[in-house]
């Protein structure tokens, strides 16, 4: 077909009769895992570099390229920006710098100073403000869902701190809860994946325990609690019925789409207990956030009403409502790259967790995000 046509010309290009001196051929993928294995054969794509998202030090060198022709305001704080800014691309970085200095721009100012900075992060993380007035009923619902994610992140010692909550609509969420690692990190231990299932399913059943019913704003964090506990079970052997054994399915030609030619080397059988483990797991996270939200109720309602009354509510005005979170006072958040210089390696995203819209039975997916969250 044409994909083996074109596969055969590479070859061909790169190790044929009529070799080419002095040349080098590199190339650039996502999924490795799925190249021809003819490719990465010893003569052709035999040298693997592998390039992930930047470390803070690498964030603050970016930040510095990319702010050497912007006016900077004397609040601004790089190494701030480069410690809040987990899981950011180069790319990223880039966008965030322009959109500061275009919200600066807008206002009339020389100079953009951190307050910009802060807008343009926001927008990058969590979406666009979008001009949209909520019926009261649905700003409550919403409050409540997002205390809820707010209360399960402040209150467990595996999940990440809060950076900040709205229930402003952004991008396609009617609320965003926004989680940020104070740390790069590449790994996690399995208290600390039950206990972001727990944050994934809060804000549902905060809903569920007002209103005695759930909206369709559960969506993208059912998804990404399904997608976790998947994971668990499935690829890291942490299901003790299924026990240390990987049951990943094979991607073997995702040109085809993932739905189509996804692949399982296990009998069905298997699938169904691998189904129920899962559904266990999420069960498990569910009935935990009950229990936490119904001792944490006083909390739940003094979020909420902070939220119904200032729309938006940073780490510090959590903390100055229901106290200090399990993480430590809000002052503490590290803002310093490592002492000796070297790198951490770098978290996969942003973990930021957001209501979905009601208003459309598309997914909100929040990528950039952490973000394993809703």
């Amino acid at each position: 077909d044409e994909r083996e046509q074109t596969l055969n010309q590479i070859l061909s290009e790169m190790d044929g009769f009529a070799p080419s001196e002095s040349v080098i051929v590199l190339a650039a993928t996502n999924r490795p895992d799925v190249l021809d294995p003819a490719l990465l054969r010893p003569g052709r794509f035999d040298r693997h570099i592998t390039v992930g998202r930047p470390t803070q030090k690498g964030r603050l060198e970016m930040f510095k390229v990319h702010t050497r022709d912007v006016p900077l305001d004397n609040d601004v704080d790089l190494q701030r920006m480069a410690a809040v800014s987990i899981g950011l691309t180069g790319a990223d970085i880039r966008n965030l710098v322009n959109e500061a200095a275009l919200w600066a721009a807008r206002n009339n100012k020389n100079r953009v100073g951190s307050a910009d900075f802060d807008y343009a992060r926001d927008k990058v993380l969590m979406g666009a403000k979008r001009e949209e007035v909520l019926s009261d009923e649905e700003k409550r619902k919403t409050a409540y869902h997002e205390a809820g994610h707010t209360l399960a992140a402040w209150f467990l010692e595996g999940a990440q701190r809060v950076h900040k909550v709205t229930i402003i609509p952004r991008g396609r969420a009617l609320g965003v809860t926004q989680i940020v690692p104070t740390e790069d990190r590449v790994s996690a231990s399995e208290n600390e994946l039950q206990d972001q299932l727990v944050v994934l399913l809060a804000g549902r059943s905060a809903e569920k325990m007002i209103f005695d019913e759930m909206t369709v704003g559960a969506e993208n964090d059912l998804e990404r609690a399904t997608d976790i506990a998947r994971r668990m079970v499935t690829h890291w052997g942490m299901s003790p019925k299924l026990g240390p054994v990987s049951y990943k399915t094979s991607d073997e030609d995702p040109f085809l789409g993932r739905e189509m030619h996804q692949q399982r080397k296990f009998s069905e059988h298997t699938q169904e207990l691998i189904d129920g483990e899962v559904a266990r797991v999420l069960h498990a996270a569910s009935l935990r956030a009950n229990e936490l939200l119904n001792e944490r109720r006083q909390e739940l309602e003094e979020v909420t009403t902070a939220l119904l009354q200032r729309e938006e509510l940073s780490e510090t005005d959590i903390e100055e409502l229901i106290g200090v979170s399990v993480h430590g006072p809000a002052s503490e958040r590290t803002t310093e790259a490592p002492k000796d210089g070297s790198p951490v390696p770098a978290a996969k995203s942003m973990l930021s967790t957001s209501a979905a819209t009601n208003k459309s039975t598309t997914a909100s997916t929040n990528d950039g995000s952490t973000q394993s969250a809703s």
